[in-house]
């Protein structure tokens, strides 16, 4: 039989072994915190406006963020920035991107992608050169599929995010932005083709679509045009063409920062159930028009063809979308 006292300091042996096994414990676990690199997001396109606005956003948060530029001067920019990785990057270069491949997967791995690099054009589809057309479709387009391809394997791995950059302009098409709109309207095709094929791996896509907010793209379009000897004395539409630039043509530097689109951005990226489709706007106008097109297109589909609903059959598919969101 132990004594009292025999009893008490096996006690209090006990306890101080289990305190040193917590703390043990709790030490190892925070080391392995500190261990595990934060998360990596490349966003392309981060030299100005929206792109730098999110990678901006995402190293103040503490993630890692490698920040895709095609200029030295803003790759110098962005490197002075805590958090972020400046990535000599043209989406249209693919060793440009092998390059960014590389130097991620060294990094340890890859949360997501933010698909923003963009370029808009100016002009009559009837007028247009082709490789005009074709500067905006490998940018806008085939930079989104370049990249995502590249950086699947990685994404893959960690089940992460793609988040694409389209446009309302996907939904509308507005006289002489032609190009641009088919861009966009291609990017929303191809995110849903995407958020399909990558369910399999549980990697999320999603696409944020704005309007109305601060942007270079009106003023770079009108520079590249320039650039390029733009006249409009020999169009057809001479008229029409130089009414738009007077009236600013696509020129958003006037606009609102886009704060509610990187919120969005970083909703997609780190919400447990992102959206597929986050349309952002700063105008109710824009909204209603965008929708308005959208239904256009749907009367337009149904109408005078073998298997047209009536109202109320459009009524009642309208219904059975709506309760999916509820």
């Amino acid at each position: 039989m132990l004594n009292l006292h025999t009893k008490l300091l096996i006690l209090v042996v006990v306890t101080f072994a289990l305190v040193a096994c917590t703390g043990m414990q709790q030490a190892v676990a925070t080391a392995q915190e500190e261990a595990v690199p934060p998360k990596a997001i490349l966003v392309t396109g981060a030299s100005s406006g929206l792109g730098r606005m999110i990678a901006e956003a995402l190293a103040a948060k503490g993630y890692r963020v490698f920040a895709g530029a095609r200029k030295q001067a803003d790759l110098d920019a962005l490197n002075a920035i805590s958090n972020i990785d400046a990535v000599r990057l043209d989406v249209t270069v693919q060793s440009d991107i092998d390059a960014a491949v590389e130097r991620v997967r060294n990094h340890g791995g890859l949360h997501a992608i933010v698909n923003n690099a963009g370029v808009g054009m100016m002009g009559p589809l009837i007028e247009l050169e082709e490789k005009d057309l074709d500067f905006v479709l490998g940018v806008n387009v085939l930079g989104p599929f370049r990249i995502t391809k590249a950086f699947a394997p990685l994404l893959i791995e960690s089940k992460g995010r793609v988040v694409n950059i389209g446009s309302i302009s996907g939904f509308q098409s507005r006289g002489f932005y032609g190009a641009y709109s088919m861009s966009k309207h291609a990017v929303e095709a191809y995110t849903d083709a995407l958020a399909i094929e990558l369910d399999k791996f549980d990697v999320k896509v999603s696409i944020i679509d704005p309007g109305g907010f601060r942007s270079n793209i009106g003023n770079n379009i009108y520079k590249r045009l320039k650039e390029e000897g733009m006249h409009f004395d020999d169009s057809l539409f001479n008229e029409e063409l130089e009414g738009n630039w007077a009236l600013g043509g696509g020129d958003l530097s006037t606009y609102e920062d886009p704060v509610d689109v990187v919120a969005k951005v970083e909703h997609a990226l780190f919400a447990d159930s992102p959206e597929r489709r986050y349309m952002v706007v700063n105008d109710a106008a824009l909204a209603e028009g965008t929708m308005r097109a959208i239904i256009e297109h749907m009367v337009e589909l149904n109408h005078n063809q073998p298997y047209s609903y009536d109202r109320d059959g459009l009524i009642k598919i309208l219904d059975e979308e709506l309760a999916k969101k509820k």
